[in-house]
């Protein structure tokens, strides 16, 4: 269960780290509740992992995790740039993300 918290932490830290540009400096009020309750949740989330699963693992998954999906996010909806350098780090990631997990030590 301590990823599936951990899973729905990414999640709610992409969803509010997506929602930032949308935000316009916190200045339209309906992006900025939605990223403000995404980052809550996704803080609380983070605790019920951190139960189980050592915080080095849990800040390395949500860290790699979080980075691979804003960066693939923002390629499709804000139309930024990856070069094939970028693209090769993000594999990286996610292949780091996969060896830490799977020696991990959860409780």
């Amino acid at each position: 269960m301590a990823y599936v918290y951990l899973f729905v932490a990414v999640i709610s830290e992409v969803i509010g780290t997506m929602l930032l540009p949308v935000s316009e400096n916190f200045t339209k009020p309906i992006p900025t509740i939605g990223l403000t309750i995404a980052y809550i949740l996704a803080f609380y989330f983070l605790t019920f992992a951190l139960k189980s699963i050592p915080i080095a693992i849990v800040y390395a998954t949500w860290a790699g995790l979080g980075v691979f999906l804003i960066s693939i996010l923002g390629y499709f909806i804000y139309e930024q740039a990856l070069q094939w350098q970028s693209i090769l780090g993000l594999i990286l990631i996610v292949f780091g993300v996969a060896i830490v997990n799977t020696f991990a030590q959860v409780k």
